[in-house]
């Protein structure tokens, strides 16, 4: 009995060294993946759309596209820097 107190602590203390939550990170490309059933599922860890392809290209029936969450997409173009011509008086 005191063998199987001590195997169910280390392995509780194993499980539990661990744990820290797990940091997902979502990039600007997702590959949508038909699973059937007129389900997709959506695998948004993609960088560019290069990374993406090789998924949708391995016999997965789906295709890339931009991350609709994805929060860096949505950055303002900057404007364009507008010169004036100088306009020169004659007399």
């Amino acid at each position: 009995m005191p063998r199987m107190v001590l195997i169910a602590a280390a392995f509780g203390a194993c499980v539990l060294a661990d744990s820290c939550p797990a940091r997902a990170s979502e990039g600007p490309w997702c590959a949508f993946i038909s699973v059937g059933n007129s389900s997709v599922y959506e695998d948004c860890q993609y960088r560019s759309f290069e990374q993406c392809q090789p998924n949708v290209i391995a016999g997965n029936r789906g295709f890339c596209n931009h991350n609709p969450r994805w929060a860096g997409w949505y950055a303002p173009a900057p404007k364009p820097r507008i010169r004036h011509k100088r306009q020169v008086r004659r007399r």
